[in-house]
């Protein structure tokens, strides 16, 4: 069986739709795990305690699904993607059906941090799977149709924790995933061949593994704690973690230089198209989690609403990303360019994220809906049109680790807009609740937090988006067989 994952025999085989139900729904469970628990939080806490852990819950899954996330694009490009995946899978299910059980606040980080483990390997080896099944003319309709599994999964994810945890157990929203990844098992061991990496008899990268982790746990904690806890950036739980992280990413650097099989190619970056699409998706981040965080935190902050209200008020930002995702595919397809309509999805982000500033507690409902389809189908193409843009500029030896990168890269991006508009928020609402009252101080804060996110994170991507060469998905992937296009 050839190793060249560009030639996978999957492109000629029967039920490649049965494979691609099984990757949505594998990037489902993944993201939705992200966003379902916060929810179910609170009766967490009453039930087993421990309310000083309470931000930990989170935090154990976002380290671990986080570091692990490029690992797993990596090792896949050298070892093959279904003894990876099914790797991810097994280990996400044992961590979920754990947590489910758990009895104390203790045991559930634990398993959380266990269930990030296998997450780490859905999403980016999902990505990379389309890329081995589909040829280019399809790819971007199926990415199109991936782009909005994530816009589901990060509105879904609140809604149906709350629902969960009202109408039956907060149990439940870890325990879903069972029936599910069972089923997406059965589907991979007997649908998905096995093709051969490039690293057989290759010693992995054990010491830029652990010195990449370092970073980014140290990294992520340090935005953790400026985000939830509002410290100052000079402050001892944000300051040192944010220091040694940038420390050892400079060693991780000098480490990758002399390893036999980098876990992080630096020569990748040489390819300006792979670079600035993954600067792309590092700042679109700051426009995704502008909405999906801070609506549904004005809904409830500021209109009194529940979880489970507010998750069905957000559904013109999904329903909007859904068919952004979707009608940026089909014009990928047809077009086989990507570029213009990443460009096109910047000026729908722009004008949504502005009329956000005119929020108040009394903005008519049917406004507020108008401008969330408009940020929704703006970031709709960010989430397919970046997919193949990275994918198609590089080798396809490493499909997996760009996949897994471009994944990284957004995730990063989020805990760093959190960490920033998380300050910004609460200085808001303590300046504006003694004068105008709590309701209005909560609208005001995302009045100014939408936008101030949103257009700048869009204003930043837009000019990498210019600075992109080519953009047409042909040309790209006539399988470029070095890095210097």
């Amino acid at each position: 069986m050839s190793n060249d994952l560009s030639t996978s025999p999957t492109e000629t085989r029967p039920g490649n739709g049965l494979l691609l139900l099984a990757v949505l729904g594998g990037m489902f469970l993944a993201m939705l795990d992200q966003t379902i628990v916060g929810t179910a939080l609170p009766r967490i806490t009453q039930e087993l305690g421990g309310t000083g852990l309470y931000t930990w819950v989170v935090t154990a899954y976002l380290l671990t699904s986080t570091i692990t996330v490029p690992l797993y694009g990596r090792l896949s490009d050298t070892y093959g993607r279904k003894p990876l995946l099914l790797t991810g899978v097994v280990l996400f299910l044992i961590g979920s059906l754990l947590c489910g059980l758990a009895q104390d606040m203790s045991q559930l980080i634990g398993f959380r941090a266990l269930q990030g483990l296998g997450a780490g390997a859905l999403l980016p080896l999902s990505l990379a799977l389309v890329a081995d099944l589909f040829p280019p003319d399809k790819s971007g309709r199926v990415q199109g149709a991936l782009g909005g599994v994530m816009a589901l999964s990060y509105i879904a994810g609140p809604f149906l924790g709350g629902v969960f945890t009202d109408q039956a157990s907060w149990r439940w929203a870890f325990l879903v995933n069972l029936p599910i990844g069972l089923v997406l098992i059965a589907i991979i061991v007997v649908r998905l061949p096995h093709v051969a990496g490039q690293g057989r008899g290759v010693r992995p990268d054990y010491l830029g593994i652990a010195v990449f982790s370092g970073a980014i746990g140290a990294l992520l904690l340090g935005l953790t704690e400026k985000g939830l806890d509002d410290h100052a950036w000079t402050s001892g739980p944000v300051l040192w973690p944010v220091v040694t992280s940038v420390l050892l990413l400079t060693l991780f650097v000098l480490v990758e230089r002399r390893a036999a099989q980098p876990i992080i190619p630096l020569e990748l970056f040489r390819n300006r198209t792979y670079t600035l699409a993954n600067a792309t998706s590092f700042l679109t981040a700051f426009c995704l989690y502008a909405g999906v965080v801070f609506l549904p935190r004005y809904f409830q902050e500021s209109l009194g609403l529940s979880a489970t209200e507010s998750g069905l008020r957000i559904y013109p930002l999904m329903l909007g990303m859904v068919a952004g995702s979707g009608i940026a595919g089909v014009l990928m397809s047809r077009t086989q360019r990507y570029k213009p309509w990443l460009i096109a999805g910047v000026g729908l982000i722009v004008l949504g994220a502005l009329l956000c500033a005119g929020l108040t507690a009394e903005t008519s409902g049917l406004a507020l809906a108008g401008w969330m389809a408009l940020l929704g189908l703006g970031m709709g193409p960010m989430l397919s049109g970046l997919t193949v843009a990275v994918q198609y500029s590089v080798p396809p030896r490493f499909i997996g680790t760009a996949s897994a990168n471009l994944t990284f890269f957004r995730q990063i991006g989020g805990s760093v807009a959190l960490a920033l508009a998380g300050t910004l928020y609460a200085s808001v609402v303590r300046d504006e609740a003694p004068v105008h009252g709590l309701s209005a101080a909560h609208a005001s804060a995302a009045a100014s937090v939408i936008p101030w996110l949103a257009v700048g994170g869009a204003l930043v991507a837009l000019v990498a988006l210019v600075a992109l060469p080519g953009g047409r998905i042909k040309a790209l992937a006539a399988g470029p067989a070095t890095l210097d296009g």
